[in-house]
């Protein structure tokens, strides 16, 4: 039976749909069976993925709406399967407003794939409304990218009092995996005090070294792949790895961590 991880944070901007993607290609590689889901209308893991949104049916749009069993519109990839997002999700939110039972949607549709998978990753979007919740609802554990800037991790608070929520209506057993760092630049002041103090104001756990900045994280999607693929020798691609190791529940040698954040393996 597959553990559901939510990567989520409602302010766009902060490398969660590439977090979400690299993270299931680093738990392929160790040889689990992964399921990504693109609960975000950008649908930016579904183009990361080499799929075109604009042309693909069905979607969770569909399976949302109750049209399309989940199963059904689940596409597979090298690197991960992906349950695929179209900008259509976005009138299907408002849609999902009415029905009853609504945060449930998504957990009973998992429920139907989940002994298929170790692990499903969804990528949530930068909001906190009923996708989100939903998401979280279906959630074993949340895992938070926090870009290293002062305004990044403002909105925090209010994705930790969303969790709490859940916890207390829809899902009791819902735990906070930890944060990780995205966007870093080591060389800064800025950067270093804003992921202590992310540490020390919110008691998060940082989950993996912080993921540093390179434009090979931008270029990746274009081609289809996660930046293991892509170019895995630039800075972050460890950091990653170290991530997915954490999430399947094993012991991080102090020297791998080291590595990974000061040099570029």
């Amino acid at each position: 039976m597959a553990t559901v991880y939510a990567v989520a944070n409602q302010k766009g901007g902060v490398a969660k749909s590439t977090t979400a993607l690299t993270v299931a290609a680093a738990l392929t590689e160790r040889g689990l069976a992964v399921l990504t889901v693109d609960a975000d209308p950008q649908a930016c893991l579904t183009f990361g993925l080499g799929y075109d949104p604009d042309g693909l049916q069905p979607t969770l749009h569909d399976v949302l709406a109750g049209d399309t069993p989940l199963a059904q519109s689940i596409r597979q990839h090298p690197e991960t399967d992906l349950a695929p997002s179209s900008i259509d999700l976005a009138g299907g939110e408002v849609a999902l407003l009415q029905r009853t039972g609504r945060e449930f949607l998504l957990k009973g549709e998992l429920a139907g794939v989940a002994v298929s998978y170790d692990a499903i990753v969804i990528d949530c979007p930068p909001s906190l409304g009923v996708l989100t919740v939903s998401a979280l609802t279906a959630a074993d554990h949340v895992v938070i990218p926090i870009q290293c800037e002062t305004l990044s991790h403002r909105g925090v608070g209010q994705l930790l009092e969303t969790i709490a929520d859940v916890r207390k209506l829809t899902n009791p057993d819902l735990g906070i995996a930890g944060f990780v760092a995205t966007m870093y630049d080591g060389r800064t002041r800025h950067g270093r005090a804003v992921l202590a103090d992310v540490q020390q104001r919110y008691g998060l756990e940082l989950l993996a070294p912080p993921v540093r900045k390179s434009v090979r994280f931008a270029e990746a999607p274009h081609e289809g792949v996660s930046i293991l693929r892509y170019d895995d020798r630039v800075p972050g691609a460890a950091a990653y790895r170290i991530l997915a190791a954490r999430l399947a529940g094993l012991v991080i040698d102090p020297a791998w961590w080291e590595a990974a954040g000061t040099t570029n393996a």
